[in-house]
């Protein structure tokens, strides 16, 4: 059983995350040396048993696997301190369970929160694509369901509005000279799709970070998802990590540039959203994704992302 000062600490994963990236600040660096101490209180406040700490982990969070005082398993999860945990447990509870895991109890002062026990080693990922994707895009359809009338989450709108000012940065840089043609053509589209939301579709409650490893194995349900980022807007925005799921696998492949334009537009007509859209939304994206990865010095890991987004 875990007691140990160091069995607390938290994972490379996470510290990598916060350390390599300037934007988390000094803040972040102080949480990540408190957070020990901090989750030997939450231990404490719900009374529980530790048995490990989850790795790799997540990579602005740090999740330890324990038990109640009456054997139950569950997990708590703390947050950074930056409102996150509260938004993530008003979106819990809003689905109560369905399709995603249930918030059994929140500390928003300390980020923490209490959430049912699911499979953490079995992701998605453990299943062949065609059969994950199938999965996820099930799960995710039952995660759309309109927002609470009064709630907190930024919509997609403002949300992207901060992620293109920081590509527009990105761009001027002397590393992005290869890529700027992406890089505009992800903001133009971006700026397009914001200006002329879907007609006939209500602003959804999304999930905000959805892929195939945020949806675990569980008793209650064969799948839930875990780790939302939720966001108030349209479908297409919520299904785009999903276009660019097992990336490395669908590039090596022969043709890949029709294997992505087919990925589109089968998941698309999965789930009645339109493929014009959620291609836009999967560019902008992944575009920004891989331009912030160079700009982290993750070289590989951008290019990649910035391939793929030339490809769609």
């Amino acid at each position: 059983m875990a007691t140990a000062h160091d069995s607390l600490e938290p994972p490379q994963r996470l510290v990598r995350t916060l350390s390599e990236d300037p934007a988390y600040g000094d803040a972040a660096h102080l949480w990540l040396a408190a957070l020990p101490d901090l989750a030997r209180e939450c231990l404490a406040r719900w009374d529980l048993t530790p048995e490990r700490v989850q790795a790799p982990g997540g990579r602005t969070s740090m999740v330890v696997l324990a038990r109640r005082s009456d054997g139950t398993p569950v997990a708590l999860k703390l947050c950074l301190p930056d409102g996150s945990a509260a938004l993530e447990h008003a979106a819990l509870a809003h689905w109560d369970g369905r399709s995603a895991v249930r918030a059994l109890d929140v500390a928003p002062e300390a980020g923490a929160l209490l959430l049912e026990r699911l499979h953490a080693d079995v992701s998605l990922r453990s299943l062949a694509e065609a059969k994950a994707q199938l999965e996820a895009a099930a799960t995710l359809q039952r995660l759309w369901v309109a927002p609470p009338e009064e709630h907190a989450f930024p919509d997609v709108a403002g949300h992207t509005a901060a992620l293109a000012e920081a590509l527009r940065a990105h761009r001027e840089q002397p590393w992005a000279a290869d890529v700027r043609a992406v890089l505009d053509e992800a903001l133009e589209v971006r700026d397009a799709l914001v200006a002329e939301p879907p007609a006939g579709e209500g602003a959804m409650l999304l999930h905000g970070e959805y892929h195939q490893g945020n949806v675990l194995a569980a008793d209650r349900s064969p799948w839930l998802a875990v780790a939302p980022r939720p966001l108030v807007g349209e479908r297409a925005y919520d299904l785009a990590w999903l276009v660019r799921d097992r990336l490395d696998t669908l590039l090596a492949s022969p043709g890949a540039a029709a294997a992505a334009r087919r990925r589109v537009a089968k998941l698309a007509e999965s789930l009645d959203v339109d493929p014009g859209r959620l291609r836009g939304w999967t560019l902008f994206r992944t575009a920004r994704e891989g331009a912030h990865q160079l700009a982290l010095g993750a070289r590989g890991q951008g290019e990649l992302l910035l391939e793929f987004a030339g490809l769609l």
